[in-house]
């Protein structure tokens, strides 16, 4: 039986008894960047450094994916597709970040909720890793 695995590399830290997001943070403009970029969109500066993202934000919008994307580049089990919550989270003061969110129900999800980072399997691999994703999820749950 295989064990988790990220879903690419350098996306977040994993293992990790904190697990972040990995971005990068303009020198000379101090834009937050995610995911980890080489040059700055906001000044076309190419200074940029890894950095750590905070674990909280706000639910800046949102929606439900109701049937299953293409495949590639989707690798989840498209016969047992459930619906599930898409969105951009605002981190605290840094930047905002497309996500999956662990809920995908009109009654809870609300632009600013405050949300918190989390990771949940996405697929097992072919060979028996569960491999693993970002999502962020409602902090009251």
């Amino acid at each position: 039986m295989g064990g988790q695995v990220p879903i690419e590399e350098g996306l977040f830290t994993w293992p990790s008894d904190d697990p972040r997001l990995i971005g990068s943070e303009c020198q000379k403009c101090k834009a937050i960047l995610f995911p980890v970029q080489s040059g700055c969109p906001r000044c076309t500066s190419d200074d940029t450094q890894p950095k750590e993202l905070g674990t909280r934000g706000t639910l800046w919008t949102w929606t439900i994916q109701g049937y299953p994307p293409k495949s590639p580049p989707y690798a989840g089990d498209i016969e047992n597709f459930e619906p599930y919550g898409v969105g951009y989270v605002e981190i605290h003061d840094e930047v905002k970040v497309e996500t999956r969110l662990t809920v995908a129900d009109k009654d809870v999800l609300e632009i600013g909720l405050e949300m918190k980072l989390t990771f949940i399997p996405a697929y097992t691999d072919k060979d028996g890793n569960e491999v693993m994703t970002f999502a962020f999820a409602p902090v009251a749950q």
